[in-house]
């Protein structure tokens, strides 16, 4: 039997001579969105992760925006499942079928054309289920797969210099998780993590319509309003939209204003907990690197760094300089994309 370190050593350059004739892809299997990078040709998907299954079956019809598109237009036997919650797998099987689909809808199947894949995960999750995201990626076709934590994937992918012996702090806000790290030296010193993110504030946006004006609005309405007039920190000029539900109490179809205001006092509640994780991680970070941190800044990444004042927000609350990444919907993905570059470069894969 080989030597272990003989076995990883052939097992890499195995991998880079297959390279030669395949496309490596660098995938961000988020919780609401799934966006994959392949080698030489950029971003060539983004698409929700979603699944639309016979529930009687258990055969899978549709995947991504085609499934998302049958939602509330099919029979009652199918159903749209989201294979992921809170960043982690929670049908393998439907999770498998979702990369089979995702990876084949993006590589060419020529000959021998089996990728090497990295996949960016919440810093969170546990060794089991980092092994089975690796399995699921190799069983819906990959040569080989490894796994990133999120967090840095988003840090290198932002442009931060997580190689240099200087603290750098990236706030990661999901779909299903929220991620603070500060990275030196390629590694991660410090981090926490909640399951706490895009979908919570989605869900706050339905309870506090429901509660406050008596109207019932659907997931994808409040991720709507969140988009179009939610903010973290009072505007120079506040907003408003028109929305419509269903009226709790005549059980009609109503329409209302909504202001930004009451979005704000909506998603309080979830944005408290983020920037709570944020002082935490910061508490926990050894002085010579919170110095850092306090000269460099934080950087913001991932769907709701968008939302608008939250680097206000977190600025007023730590008294630290915050920013957004250029990018911040793809800097997992292109941080995937840049760790497959640069293989032998990077220590943080697991």
């Amino acid at each position: 039997m080989l030597p272990h370190r003989t076995f990883t050593s052939i097992t890499r350059r195995l991998a880079h001579l297959l390279g030669h004739f395949s496309r490596d892809l660098g995938i961000d299997l988020g919780t609401a969105n799934t966006l994959v990078h392949v080698k030489g040709r950029g971003i060539m998907l983004r698409e929700p992760s979603v699944v639309a299954v016979d529930s009687h079956t258990r055969q899978v019809l549709a995947v991504g925006e085609d499934a998302k598109r049958m939602v509330g237009r099919t029979p009652a036997q199918i159903r749209a499942v989201r294979p992921l919650r809170d960043g982690v797998i929670a049908d393998f099987d439907t999770t498998e079928a979702m990369l089979h689909h995702f990876i084949e809808k993006v590589l060419t199947r020529r000959f021998l054309e089996h990728p090497r894949v990295v996949i960016g995960v919440p810093s969170g999750i546990t060794e089991v289920e980092r092994r089975a995201v690796e399995e699921a990626a190799r069983r819906a076709g990959a040569w080989s797969a490894l796994v990133i934590d999120e967090p840095m994937a988003a840090a290198i992918g932002a442009g931060m210099p997580v190689g240099e012996p200087v603290g750098s702090m990236i706030v990661d806000i999901g779909g299903g998780t929220t991620e603070v790290a500060v990275i030196s030296l390629g590694g991660i010193c410090s981090e926490r993590s909640v399951r706490v993110a895009g979908e919570e504030m989605d869900e706050a946006i339905v309870a506090y319509v429901r509660h406050e004006l008596n109207l019932y609005i659907g997931e994808s309405t409040a991720e709507d309003v969140k988009i179009r007039i939610g903010s973290a920190f009072p505007l120079a000029q506040e907003m408003e939209m028109t929305i419509r539900g269903k009226d709790l109490v005549s059980g009609l179809p109503k329409s209302v204003v909504l202001t930004s205001q009451q979005v704000r006092e909506a998603i309080r509640e979830p944005l408290g907990i983020v920037v709570e994780l944020v002082k935490e991680t910061l508490d926990e970070t050894p002085p010579e690197l919170a110095a850092d941190v306090m000269n460099r800044g934080i950087m913001l990444a991932g769907g709701v760094a968008l939302l608008r004042g939250l680097d206000q927000l977190i600025s007023a609350e730590t008294d630290v300089p915050v920013y957004v990444a250029e990018d911040p919907l793809t800097a997992v993905v292109i941080g995937t994309a840049r760790y497959l570059e640069e293989l032998d470069g990077f220590p943080m894969a697991r």
